[in-house]
């Protein structure tokens, strides 16, 4: 690995992340100053020398929404100091759920996140577990996707499921193919809950196809926002005579009553990673949270050495 002039810089919103992120490629995060004006205003200054080299920039987009400005900040004062490239690795890319033109007079959110960061210079985005892949598309810039299975799947293992006798259960028509490739790798069945979105975060259970009685339900889905498709899926499950439930997802956003809701739900485990820093009051007894520096950090390193990151993509 050739380290000489690799150079990886965090933002505020993940540190430990970051910190995980560097370990695992035997660096330290490089030194930055990043201040916050008392009228608001951010100021953002490389403490040390990054002519010439592959920089890389960790800042997890979840609100509030200055980390973006942040972000983009960094992005530019790296471009301004003559880094030879500059990867921004976003674990949990904000505004992805806003990928399309889907009434009138609104924006297309996701690309406006993209065209930022390509304005202000950067060479490649690396994230995990887009709400919606289609999202790649905006740049013009290489934009990889990786995955959080394998980390997944060893969490899901250490659960001790029985595999005939567990049920992988699709929240959402959206999260199908997730969940039947993990039922396929895992070797369960599998089951669909029919969803009605009525208002955003807002929806309700219609149809369920599959058989859950007696059996240890896995659900599966890209984030946790306000809980209350997970909560939903988790009740149909048991209503429908399931053993336990047990909830897998990568990005914990935990917004609004997503705690409370989770904390008063019926379910066995939540297994989440930490694409997104979670405070010790947003953590219950039934969560455990799984680290997915690794991944990220085998990304940074065959990036920086010119490979292949697609064997990172494989299912």
């Amino acid at each position: 690995m050739k380290n000489n002039n690799l150079k990886i810089f965090s933002g505020r919103s993940n540190i430990d992340l970051a910190t995980d992120i560097a370990k695992s490629l035997k660096q330290d995060l490089g030194s930055i100053s990043i201040r916050t004006f008392s009228d608001g205003e951010l100021w953002v200054k490389y403490e040390e020398n990054i002519r010439g080299c592959d920089v890389f920039i960790i800042q997890s987009t979840n609100g509030p929404s200055e980390n973006i400005i942040e972000l983009a900040l960094m992005v530019d004062a790296a471009v301004r100091a003559s880094a030879d490239t500059v990867t921004v690795v976003i674990p949990y890319f904000g505004y992805g759920r806003q990928d399309r033109k889907d009434q009138p007079r609104v924006p297309i959110s996701s690309r406006v996140m993209i065209d930022i960061l390509t304005a202000m210079g950067a060479d490649r985005i690396i994230t995990l577990d887009l709400h919606s892949t289609q999202i790649q598309g905006f740049a013009k810039i290489p934009f990889d996707n990786l995955y959080s299975r394998t980390v997944l799947f060893d969490a899901i293992k250490n659960e001790n499921l029985e595999p005939s006798n567990s049920t992988v259960l699709a929240p959402d028509v959206g999260s199908v193919k997730m969940s039947q490739g993990y039922a396929k790798n895992l070797g369960m069945h599998f089951a669909l809950i029919d969803k009605r979105r009525f208002a955003p975060n807002q929806a309700e259970v219609n149809h369920l196809i599959g058989q859950l009685k007696g059996m240890d339900v896995l659900i599966i889905d890209d984030m946790i926002d306000t809980a209350g498709t997970i909560v939903n899926a988790a009740k149909e499950a048991l209503d429908e005579g399931a053993k336990s439930v047990t909830v897998v997802a990568t990005h914990g956003v935990l917004s609004g009553s997503a705690i409370e809701r989770l904390n008063t739900a019926s379910i066995k485990r939540i297994i989440l990673t930490d694409t997104i820093s979670i405070p010790p009051e947003k953590r219950l007894d039934q969560m455990k949270i799984v680290s997915v520096a690794n991944i990220f950090g085998e990304a940074v390193n065959r990036v920086h050495n010119g490979e292949s990151v697609s064997a990172l993509f494989e299912f």
